[in-house]
């Protein structure tokens, strides 16, 4: 791909996994020095997840951001100085009851999100229990009390061996019978999920997905989308790398992630992602 002309850019949208994360979920220490001198240059650096609080919080910690992080695919803000929610997106209650239905028909395994708290089925197989690998401070219970108010996630973990994370994605699409904003990736993409036939498929209150995040920037900061680069890897990323001055796919993202981005770079095993910076350092 064709690198695009210089433009001038005042701030940087970073996905975690597959993005800033190194497969140990470590950072490159050339990466960190770039976060460091584009922050020293007055720029902006911001995270956009779709990880909850509870498992990016070490991440936001180790490198001592101070600009609000995007949560769950867009659905909540937190900011780490005055450490609160800004914003909060939750499911309808009656979305939320007729999707834990479906998820008792279909006994699909299912983890429930709130701001502080992760909760789920206890896996009833070796298969389900992998697929609870790198989480952070999940509480198991027993379907009937996995109901919550206040929920910002309903995560459906499925085999979806023989059919695809879409075709789950429309079936509960018309489940909830409301407007949502779904996200779905097949959990291989992650470094510890490589030969894992489940799926993710999270629902979210409607939303813009990350493109949240340039939202943010633009009413609090002042800078518009064409002035934001984006990185990012997966179909969750595409939301603000179409949205974003800059889209930026790395070498591993998945193909349709690459088709929308307008400069792809190298994976992230590597320190690939200082070239990133080096763009907006140049601008």
């Amino acid at each position: 791909m064709v690198t695009p002309m210089p433009s001038s850019y005042d701030a940087i949208i970073l996905d975690l996994d597959g993005t800033l994360l190194l497969p140990d979920e470590t950072i490159h220490p050339r990466v960190v020095d770039a976060i460091r001198d584009a922050e020293a240059a007055g720029k902006i650096v911001m995270i956009a997840t779709g990880r909850s609080k509870i498992s990016a919080l070490p991440v936001i910690e180790s490198l001592g951001l101070r600009t609000p992080i995007s949560l769950f695919n867009g659905c909540a803000l937190w900011c780490p100085v005055e450490n609160r929610m800004l914003e909060e997106r939750l499911i309808s209650n009656r979305t939320n009851a007729r999707l834990h239905r479906w998820a008792a028909e279909r006994d699909a395994q299912l983890i429930v999100m709130t701001a502080g708290e992760k909760l789920a089925l206890a896996p009833r197989t070796p298969e389900e229990a992998r697929n609870f690998d790198g989480f952070i401070g999940v509480q198991h219970l027993p379907r009937p009390e996995l109901l919550r108010e206040n929920t910002i996630r309903l995560s459906f973990q499925i085999n979806c061996t023989g059919t695809s994370s879409a075709a789950i994605a429309a079936e509960i699409q018309e489940a909830a019978a409301a407007p949502i904003y779904i996200s779905h990736f097949p959990l291989s993409i992650l470094p510890r999920h490589k030969t894992n036939p489940y799926s993710a498929i999270d629902v979210h209150a409607p939303c813009q997905g990350k493109a949240e995040a340039l939202r943010y920037l633009s009413e609090s900061k002042g800078i518009p989308a064409g002035r934001v680069i984006a990185v990012g890897d997966a179909d969750n990323d595409i939301p603000m790398l179409q949205a974003a001055g800059l889209g930026v796919a790395m070498g591993n993202a998945l193909s349709e992630v690459q088709a929308e981005a307008d400069l792809v770079i190298g994976s992230h095993e590597t320190d690939s992602l200082t070239r990133a910076f080096d763009l907006m350092l140049a601008s």
